[in-house]
């Protein structure tokens, strides 16, 4: 078992920033995936970054040149710069085992508004 703690989310007005962090605890094996995700309501959960145990990332496109995931040692940031209205949702964070497990944190909940 993988226990995932999402924090870092709050309010945050157009073009600010903020950085979410997973913390991950429990049988944590060498090869995996974290990514973070996100849903807005009405709208189904999609990718955001996510970045394997050996530090390879991807992006989803609507973040790339804002967003920047990265990780040190259980724990992964997501530092989310210039946030746009539409940025809005709960963000999750996901830990992927090489053998296809997986498990999901409860989520950090991130507006973009004054």
């Amino acid at each position: 078992q993988v226990h995932l703690e999402e924090s870092g989310g709050g309010l945050v007005q157009p073009g600010g920033s903020l950085r979410l962090s997973c913390s991950a605890s429990g049988t944590i094996v060498s090869n995996h995936v974290v990514g973070w995700y996100r849903q807005a309501p009405g709208n189904e959960r999609e990718l955001v970054a996510s970045i394997t145990s050996g530090g390879k990332t991807n992006y989803g496109d609507s973040v790339k040149g804002r967003f920047s995931i990265s990780k040190d040692k259980n724990t992964v940031y997501l530092q989310m710069n210039s946030l746009k209205l539409e940025d809005t949702a709960v963000y999750y964070c996901k830990h992927t085992r090489l053998t296809g497990m997986f498990f999901w944190g409860k989520g950090t909940l991130v507006t973009v508004g004054s």
